[in-house]
């Protein structure tokens, strides 16, 4: 069976693991803190990164979420989630590309430094107008979103991708870290409370990080 290496707030892993929930792939949970830098993480995956998948049996790792999720899909068959025509899946790719780096840059990886690794690690409380900055900027993203769930079925188009797991994991995260308002943004919180109520979303909303507690509305379907 399939291994990964995750942390629960990692956005990058919640990624994969909602797509090996909705492919129906197995795999066991192991517990890394990539910022410990073990020795027998590194050896893995240099970069020192979640997730990392690894097969014992047939001495295979994968690395780097993309490179993870590219992998399945073209070994698994059925519920494809980059598909449709050449250029449905390059707007799926786009929009995976925005949530990994855009996102994650200006919203989850601010949160989670300020609000996870300084009290985790640095034994420090947040920065209040980092904080602000990524709640801000949270608010514009959750306002292009919107605009996309004004025009398309999901984010990409008539069906749920890749795009829309790689957006909801982000989400999810800075969700847990208290720094989305949900105020005005109807649409979303409408997609986003459907793949909430998916069975490869509900063991995301059971794990809790130690120290960090997440709003008293995290796990409802309907908030």
């Amino acid at each position: 069976m399939w291994q990964l290496y995750q942390f629960p707030l990692c956005p990058f892993s919640r990624k994969i693991r909602l797509l090996l929930g909705e492919k129906g792939v197995g795999y066991e949970l192991l517990r890394e803190s990539p910022w410990e830098r073990r020795d027998e993480f590194i050896d893995l995956n240099p970069a020192g990164r979640t997730p990392v998948m690894v097969d014992q049996a047939r001495g295979q790792v994968l690395i780097d979420s993309n490179a993870i999720a590219e992998y399945f899909e073209e070994t698994v068959e059925g519920k494809a989630m980059i598909n449709g025509t050449a250029a449905s899946r390059a707007e799926i790719r786009r929009l995976v590309a925005w949530f990994d780096q855009d996102f994650y840059y200006e919203v989850t990886g601010p949160l989670l430094f300020e609000r996870m690794q300084k009290r985790i690690v640095h034994r420090q409380p947040p920065d209040g107008g980092a904080l602000r900055e990524a709640m801000k900027a949270a608010n514009q993203h959750l306002d292009y979103i919107d605009y996309l769930i004004d025009h398309r079925t999901w984010l990409a188009g008539a069906t749920m991708s890749l795009a829309d797991l790689a957006a909801a994991a982000q989400i999810s995260v800075a969700d847990y870290l208290g720094g989305i308002d949900w105020t005005g943004h109807e649409q979303t919180k409408g997609w986003y409370s459907g793949l909430k109520s998916r069975p490869s979303f509900r063991p995301l909303l059971a794990e809790r990080m130690e120290i960090v507690t997440p709003p008293k509305y995290y796990e409802d379907v309907d908030f």
